[in-house]
């Protein structure tokens, strides 16, 4: 059994003004989000033992947030192929993930992240998947458990989606704004 934790990064700053969209920085709610889903993970005595990320500043200052309020260091393998991927993209960093890794923690960018759960987990499931149908926020957690021995057997439709937390379900101020 394989479980796979993906984390889309927090809300960044639109209005900072970085040259490269890769610059991009968390804004203050972004960072708000990131710390309760941290707080979040510890209270759920969620643990990963390989964590994959996109190198992008906005994903750096996501995890730096979590790590605040999980309490535990997240040491992540900087993988640039996660930046803006594709959901075939992101199946491929899943199936050169480390055979001894069971569970997971992947940080990267949508839509790449929505798809990749929809690719992954069947449309029968359960009705945590209309709700990634509807949207993955920022900083929202989706895990998946998969009945595979190594993350090469990873397939569509092979997942069971577990959980998906979103920042709005834990405190509804970090929910989308009015306007």
């Amino acid at each position: 059994m394989k479980t796979l934790t993906l984390l889309r990064h927090a809300k960044s700053g639109w209005d900072d003004p970085v040259t490269r969209d890769f610059d991009r920085p968390l804004n203050a709610k972004g960072k708000r989000a990131a710390q309760a889903v941290g707080r979040n993970m510890r209270s759920l005595d969620l643990a990963f033992d390989h964590v994959v990320a996109s190198p992008a500043v906005r994903v750096g200052e996501t995890l730096d947030a979590v790590v605040a309020g999980y309490g535990r260091t997240l040491a992540p393998v900087w993988e640039r192929r996660i930046y803006l991927a594709s959901a075939a993209t992101l199946l491929d960093v899943i199936h050169e993930l480390p055979a001894g890794a069971e569970r997971v923690l992947l940080v990267g960018h949508n839509p790449g992240l929505e798809d990749l759960v929809l690719m992954l987990v069947p449309e029968a499931s359960e009705g945590l998947r209309a709700l990634v149908e509807e949207k993955y926020p920022t900083a929202t957690l989706a895990e998946m458990t998969f009945d595979i021995d190594d993350w090469s057997a990873a397939r569509a439709g092979g997942a069971m989606l577990s959980r998906f937390v979103r920042p709005r379900d834990l405190d509804p101020s970090l929910g989308p704004d009015d306007g």
